[in-house]
């Protein structure tokens, strides 16, 4: 089975580029593609996409298809609002609310085309797949 992880390193390894080298070409922190091939972020946001896709010479969609939005499909909008808003107030020792296991928690400093810093929760569970994504 082809993963999001698998085939951005894949990709990236064709090209001969460094994790580095793709996060530079992309203009992306580095940290997000060692997430990525790491299986810990299965869903990027469209600017990331469209970055990624055009260093590794690929369709974004063909990024999209392999993508998966865990969240939405076994926990309640309600839910990760919450877990959001806890995570952006620096709440500690989240639990996840799909199998109860901790929750490996951060805030991802952005910035818009303006220049104005946005700040996205990230968590991701330590045993099942649950993440959170903004």
């Amino acid at each position: 089975m082809k993963t999001l992880a698998r085939f951005i390193q894949n990709k990236r390894e064709e090209l001969g580029l460094t994790q580095k080298g793709l996060a530079v070409a992309a203009n992306i922190p580095v940290e997000t593609v060692e997430e990525v091939e790491a299986g810990k972020e299965l869903f990027l946001p469209v600017t990331i996409r469209q970055a990624i896709a055009k260093v590794l010479k690929c369709e974004a969609h063909e990024i999209k298809q392999l993508e998966k939005d865990i969240a939405s499909d076994i926990v309640s909008p309600e839910i990760i609002e919450s877990l959001k808003q806890l995570i952006l107030n620096g709440a500690g020792g989240l639990k996840c609310p799909k199998c109860g296991a901790p929750l490996d928690t951060r805030v991802a400093k952005m910035y818009d085309l303006e220049d104005n810093l946005i700040l996205h929760p990230k968590a991701h569970c330590t045993k099942c797949p649950f993440q959170i994504h903004s």
